[in-house]
């Protein structure tokens, strides 16, 4: 049975203002890949570093997999099943699908750039979108692991769980944007992006496994 807003405020309003948290939590990650999609992608074309370029894609694509939590966020407010619905299931499919599209891009790419010894203008953007990046998750993972647990909701952990994907993504990143201005090897930059196609592969098979309603925390556990 399907509770309103204002019953739902009447019953519990503490248990109601943490749903808006959550779901602010949600929106908030759903912008920030955004704007981080589209920094990262115009810098890592402008510079040619490939493992920016598919961070940034890879930001594109976590964009629609938060618009499934958000969604699933807003419908656990009415009710306890944490099961994803019709929507959830479409956009976690497409998320996969689009995941394993860019995994298999970036290592062909990766291999005909270490073939050709391609060397990026510069990794200084990438080591910047990725200190940011790292800040940024850090502080959304402890508030949504803080709401999480505050209403015992396995799907919010999960959420949380899924931007730890992002913070190492980040991490990842940050070490081939550091490898490659220290020495100078434009092979760093590519094997960081098949490092990255890696953990996009696994994103992609935990997102269709969360589609058919299966336990997923995107290959991170629940720490």
């Amino acid at each position: 049975m399907e509770i309103s807003d204002a019953a739902l405020s009447e019953v519990d309003p503490v248990k109601q203002n943490l749903y808006k948290r959550a779901s602010l939590l949600a929106q908030i990650t759903v912008f920030y890949n955004l704007v981080e999609g589209l920094v990262s992608v115009f810098f890592g074309a402008e510079d040619q570093t490939l493992s920016l370029l598919g961070f940034g894609i890879d930001s594109f694509v976590e964009v629609l997999s938060g618009i499934g939590i958000w969604y699933m966020v807003r419908r656990i407010r009415h009710n306890s099943d944490a099961h994803p619905g019709p929507f959830e299931k479409t956009a976690l499919r497409i998320t996969g699908i689009s995941f394993y599209i860019l995994a298999a891009g970036l290592i062909v790419t990766a291999g005909i750039n270490i073939y050709r010894g391609h060397r990026p203008e510069t990794t200084f953007w990438g080591i910047v979108i990725a200190l940011i990046s790292i800040f940024t998750m850090w502080v959304l993972i402890h508030f949504k692991v803080k709401v999480g647990r505050q209403l015992s909701s396995e799907a919010i952990l999960e959420d949380a769980n899924c931007t730890k994907a992002c913070l190492y993504l980040s991490l990842i990143l940050l070490l081939a944007s550091v490898g490659f201005e220290l020495t100078g090897i434009g092979g760093i930059d590519s094997i960081g992006a098949v490092l990255i196609a890696v953990f996009s592969f696994r994103e992609g098979r935990e997102a269709f496994e969360k589609s058919r309603g299966e336990s997923c925390c995107c290959g991170h556990g629940h720490d």
